[in-house]
């Protein structure tokens, strides 16, 4: 294992910078420390419908969890200026105030073995997110807890926007594609999770 230090600039989003960190660079690992503060915190509470968010100046405590070029599940734990303690799943949307410091565990990837020379092919379904959307946050959670292969696509510019309305002929999110092929939003997920179509995807 080796650590990898990751300073986040005002304005960040802490999920979407590490999981762009770890696709950017295929990297897997876990978060080993953390400190800094936030303006906006978007965590999943356990058996609520919605992801609560807190606006703010809000000093992070932990941040545990994977790093991967799959995805990131992290679990952060935060402070109001009450010293009211806070926690959940990690959300798109939570952004950093000053600043945040991160201390990242890389772990050693294994050689390529002989007998398998193919990198393995890029997930079929790619999903496209905004920060902070509630009904991505669904649809990332649905995809996670069926552990099916996908590309997250970050949305966090108007040229990211434009670029997937162009695409998909769409201006609402989620936005999720199966081949390159647009298939609609998160009613359009659920209805092929519905149908077992979606399982053929693994």
């Amino acid at each position: 294992m080796r650590p990898l230090p990751l300073k986040l600039a005002p304005g960040s989003d802490l999920r979407t910078s590490l999981e762009e960190l770890a696709r950017t660079q295929g990297i897997q690992g876990f978060v080993l420390g953390v400190v800094g503060n936030l303006s906006r915190a978007a965590f999943q509470c356990p058996g609520q419908p919605e992801p609560t968010v807190l606006e703010g100046d809000l000093e992070v405590i932990t941040l545990n969890g994977t790093v991967g070029t799959e995805g990131v599940h992290l679990h952060l734990s935060l402070s109001d200026g009450a010293c009211q303690v806070w926690g959940g799943h990690l959300e798109p949307g939570t952004l950093v105030q000053k600043g945040v410091d991160l201390l990242v565990g890389v772990l050693d990837q294994a050689p390529i073995q002989a007998e398998s020379p193919t990198a393995a092919p890029a997930p079929r379904l790619e999903i496209a997110v905004l920060p902070g959307c509630p009904w991505c946050s669904r649809a990332l959670r649905l995809l996670r807890t069926l552990a099916l292969p996908h590309t997250v696509i970050n949305v966090n510019s108007d040229a990211d926007f434009a670029a997937c309305q162009n695409r998909s002929g769409m201006r609402t999110f989620p936005q999720v594609f199966i081949d390159g092929t647009v298939i609609g939003g998160y009613d359009d997920l659920t209805a092929l999770h519905a149908a077992g179509e979606l399982e053929t995807l693994h």
